[in-house]
This record gives structure tokens, sequence and C-alpha cells, in this order.
């Protein structure tokens, strides 16, 4: 059994924060490379300053200096003038003339990226390690209501953070444990705004899934950002090639697929089996991935390349996993747990739960009342999702009618005719 007196706290190896580099060779990424970015920055903008550049390109004043002093030799730029202490430089016509060149090849003119290897090195030392009780896990999931029984399989599942498999009747809350499962975390990690690949830039941190922390460090390489471990959901959209790199037509860079963008993270997989892809080529798909914990994509030259699969991995399904997938890829998901129909006392647990942050007052009874009508409605099951549910649906009808809230037996009539369908001859049908 598990310890209540424990605490989700972060474990495992100290962070190797990658420090400023002030010379270019110390980038790892070639001398080239940084030419290009800034030429491209300066032939789209028409001029620049060492801050500007340092705040846009996010590399340090040494290696900007640098660069400038070596392109001042080679007469690409020319100062127009002082702003402060810094100078404002342009393209000279040879600068001009070599970044038009440059912008044919690619037109990304963004942060300028890590290299392969120093991303490996750094996604590897923030790999996840969980120390959880039933008492924390519980606080996480605090606004949910799970029996100690589904508690007590989900911990020791989240401990092994590698991959996780929630199935069951619909409407039970799996989608809802796995949305929430991010809140076990209580660490940062550093996410890179792209990666440098065989010359090639990847473009990997997203603000819509990597939330910026804050961070007083300036001893960080500005290539890196400070974020929340991040949390991304696929759904019925997921294709095949949202799991490879796609080409941005505008900037002719890649962006990086979802479990790229996952890694240190958790990637939900939600209606699994609902894809347009079909399971066995997603699984298909993963299967070394699962095992081995490392990823391959693909340039469009042909060039393959490995990166790190460092993440847990949702699966949230209604569908019977056997099937979804055969035995051998069943075996490389850890850990499986089904997420029951919820019995009467957890469903007017629910109930009450729901009434108190809509704020409806109720009449004595009405959770039984509920329970009652749903089985009557054709439900065989109670399901986890009635009671919310049901309270807007009285809430709309409360709203349509000009009146004030108030869970009766009358309003839970007329609301649960609304949810329930009937067939053709009235009968009632279960809401699946």
């Amino acid at each position: 059994m598990l310890s209540a007196l424990a605490t989700a706290t972060q474990t495992g190896p100290e962070e190797t924060r990658p420090g400023i580099p002030d010379r270019v060779e110390d980038l790892g990424i070639s001398r080239a490379l940084v030419s290009d970015l800034i030429l491209r920055y300066l032939w789209i903008h028409g001029s620049g300053t060492l801050a500007v550049l340092h705040e846009r390109i996010k590399l340090s004043f040494g290696v900007l200096e640098s660069m400038f002093h070596q392109f001042r030799q080679q007469h690409i730029l020319e100062v127009k003038g002082m702003l402060g202490n810094d100078y404002m430089f342009s393209l000279t016509n040879t600068g001009r003339d070599l970044a038009a060149s440059r912008n044919e090849v690619c037109q990304y003119a963004g942060p300028a990226p890590v290299s392969l290897q120093q991303y490996h090195q750094l996604v590897k030392a923030q790999s996840a390690h969980i120390r959880l009780s039933r008492e924390s896990l519980r606080q996480a999931f605090h606004d949910l209501v799970l029996p100690d029984k589904l508690l007590d399989q989900l911990g020791p599942s989240l401990i092994g953070h590698r991959s996780l498999f929630l199935y069951g009747g619909t409407g039970n809350g799996k989608t809802s444990i796995a949305e929430r499962i991010l809140r076990i975390y209580r660490d940062t990690v550093l996410v890179p705004y792209a990666i440098e690949v065989d010359g090639h830039i990847i473009s990997l941190f997203d603000p819509v899934v990597h939330h910026v922390t804050a961070s007083e460090d300036t001893l960080l390489d500005p290539r890196w950002v400070r974020c929340e471990r991040p949390c991304i959901t696929v759904g019925g959209e997921l294709v095949a090639s949202m799991l490879e790199l796609q080409v941005d037509e505008q900037t002719r860079a890649y962006n990086a697929p979802s479990q790229l963008k996952a890694n240190n993270g958790i990637l939900i997989i939600d209606d699994f089996g609902r894809q347009v892809i079909k399971p066995r080529e997603l699984l298909n798909r993963w299967v070394v991935p699962l095992d081995r914990r490392v990823d391959y994509l693909t340039l469009t030259s042909g060039m393959k390349f490995k990166v790190p699969f460092e993440m847990m991995v949702v699966f949230s399904t209604n569908l019977n996993p056997r099937d979804l997938a055969d035995e051998a890829f069943l075996r490389r998901i850890e850990t499986k747990v089904l997420v029951e129909n919820v019995d009467a006392e957890v469903f007017d647990h629910i109930f009450e739960r729901v009434l108190e942050s809509y704020h409806i007052p109720a009449e004595d009874g009405c959770a039984d009342y509920l329970r009652a009508r749903c089985h009557a409605a054709g439900a065989k099951h109670l399901r986890a999702c009635y009671p919310a549910d049901i309270c807007r649906l009285v809430r709309a009808i409360s709203d349509y009618e000009g009146r004030a809230m108030r869970m009766t037996r009358v309003n839970i009539d007329r609301a649960v005719a609304l949810y329930f369908a009937k067939d053709e001859s009235g009968e009632q049908l279960e809401k699946e």
C-alpha cells in the first residue's frame, strides 16, 4: 500500500544547465549557419544593432561582436551610427547580394539553434523521476472524485513514467485523468528554440505547449527557454504526417512533430482508435520509441537521424485494447489501468461536488432521483459525466425560462429527457 505521508517530489540527476557561449566555436553549430542567420535578419529588417540581434537571434554579445568585426572586414555591413554604446548597421550591396542568395535556401531568421547532440544530452538529464503517495496523488486530482483503488493503480504507473493505457467505458473520466497527470511535476525543464541537423533548422519551441516560467538566470544560454513540463493532447485529428517533420512553406525550415515537442513531458493520445490514422499504423510507428526511448525522423534529403523520445505517452480509449493492438505492442505499454463505471456512492459524491461548484440549491433526495432516472432512461451503467452534463442542462433550461436555477425532480426529468437519445418508437437508448 502506498504511504499516505510521502509527498510528490522530483528526484534524479542534477540538471546540466547550458552556459552562455562567448565564442562561435563553442556554439556547437557552424559559423556559416550563424552568418546566415545574421544576414537574413538584416536583409529582412534593413538594419539592426548588437542588442537587437541578441534579443532576436539569442546569441551572446561575444559571438555577435566577433561576427560583426568579421562582416566589417569583409565589407558585408556598414555602420550607420551609434545608439548609445551600440552600433547601428546595415548590409552593404555585397552583403545584400549575399543575404539574398542565402535567403533563397532558407528564410528562417529566428533564434539560433542548438546542436542535436546537446539536445540529446539535456533531454536525458531532464528525464522525470517521480515520488508519489496516495495522498499527494489525491491532491493532484483534487477536483476529481477517484476511489482509492484507482489511485493505487495510477500511482505506480506514474512513478514508472513510461507509458500508460487508460481504458474503460465512455464518460468515466479517462481524459480528465490524463490531462491532470501534469500536476504531479513540481520542476521545470529547458527547451531550445530550435535544433540544427546537418545544416537544417528544426523549430521546436511552441508557446502554445511550452509555458515559459519566470527565471532570473543570467548565465543560461539564451537559445534555451525555461518552461513547465509540456503536455500535448492529440485526438481524432491525428494523421501519420503529424508524426513527421513538416517543412514550413514560408521559412523553409522544419517544424517539429508533436512527440518531439512533448519531450520531458506528457503526450496524450485521446480517444485512441478513433484517429484518422489507423491504430496499428500508429502503434507500429511507435514500437521502437516506446521500447528504446528514441525516435527516428527524416529530412527531405532522405537523411534519417535519431532524437530522444523521453516522455510519458498516455493512450486513452473506450475501445477494447485487444481490438486495437496485438500482444507485442501491449507488452511495450507498461501499465494498463481500467477506469471502471462509478458506483452509487461515487456518483452521489460527484453530484454533490457539481452542485457546489455551480452554486445550485437542490431538493432533498435529488442524487437518488437522478440515479433512478438515468437507469429508467436506459443507462445500463452510471457514468461519471452524468452529474455535470445534467446540471448544465438544468442551468440551460432555467436560463431559457428566465428563472432562478434550482435542482428539482421536475428539472431532472426535463434534463434527462433531453440528454438520453430515443429511437423512432420512443424507446430510450443508453447515451454512450
